[in-house]
């Protein structure tokens, strides 16, 4: 037996669960093994044998227990089967050296996965900082806990998309005032949706010459009666029946609405029904979740 656990210790490469004749596997179904696997009384040297399980699915198990000892996690940081690495990549008791590891995985959901993964220290984050994968940063532009250098070097990040999604989530006033200067429209709509700007960017974002801008600002933003005022002679409809349809726009901007030239416009102002509550201005950020049955959209 205690031979067996040494051999079941070794950790040094990826298919050692092949042909190996586990204790727990010995005499039980793959099903009764997931059990064990799942079962939280199930001890620590138990855990490291699964973690050699011939099924992908009693590895997956011990990959995603938070409680699962390094022992086990390590050697399944190099499992074959790309869920069982995934499940390794999200769990937080992983270490900082494995998640190093996996964020050069060659499958993308399991790099995308350690950019939502809070055990994350700032070696991890600075190499997601640097990595050719534009998705991981991205991910690292949404987190709150980026550091203002890395966040300012996402300011010049060749992707428009990092560069968006860092403008939407960002809390950095300097990376923000930074971003106010992007010539691409999409960034400064991501910054229309910040609710972290200040009210003269807000006045500047209101001035935008792309509609797309202006729109987004007057969905989401609380801004000032004299912004409000200017816009509600917008030269574009769309931006006035943005306002007229937001659910953040004063009851008596809405009204003047109702007599806009466009009819469009002024239909949707009298006949809005705003919802009660707030409504939220910046989406949840990702944390690259796979999606059920499908692969994301290719962004950008």
């Amino acid at each position: 037996m205690m031979a067996a656990m040494a051999q079941q210790q070794d950790v040094g490469g990826p298919d050692r669960h092949r042909g190996s004749a586990d204790t727990a596997q010995q005499g039980s179904s793959p099903e009764a093994r997931l059990a064990l696997a799942l079962d939280p009384a199930t001890p620590h040297l138990t855990l490291i044998e699964l973690a050699a399980d011939g099924s992908p699915e009693v590895r997956k198990a011990v990959a995603g227990r938070v409680d699962a000892p390094a022992q086990a996690l390590r050697p399944l940081a190099r499992d074959h089967d790309r869920h069982v690495r995934e499940a390794v990549a999200r769990n937080p008791s992983t270490s900082a050296g494995n998640l190093l590891r996996l964020l050069k995985d060659a499958d993308r959901w399991v790099r995308w996965a350690v950019g939502g993964n809070p055990a994350g220290d700032e070696s991890v984050r600075r190499a997601m900082a640097q990595a050719p994968d534009k998705e991981l940063r991205g991910l690292l532009a949404e987190r709150r806990d980026t550091e203002p250098e890395l966040a300012a070097q996402l300011v010049d990040d060749v992707s428009p998309e990092v560069r968006e999604r860092l403008a939407t989530h960002t809390h950095h006033p300097d990376v923000i005032a930074a971003l106010m200067a992007d010539r691409t429209a999409r960034v400064r709509k991501g910054l229309a949706r910040n609710p972290r700007t200040t009210a003269e960017q807000r006045r500047v974002l209101a001035r935008d010459p792309v509609v797309d801008v202006r729109v987004a600002l007057v969905r989401v933003a609380e801004l000032d009666e004299t912004v409000w005022a200017g816009l509600v002679d917008d030269r574009s409809a769309q931006v006035r029946l943005a306002m007229a349809t937001s659910e953040v726009v004063p009851p008596h901007i809405r009204q003047a609405l109702r007599d806009d030239p466009d009819e469009l416009v002024a239909a949707a102002a009298r006949d809005v029904r705003p919802a009660s509550g707030g409504s939220p201005v910046v989406r949840p950020p990702r944390v690259g979740h796979r999606r059920a049955d499908t692969g994301p959209a290719d962004r950008g």
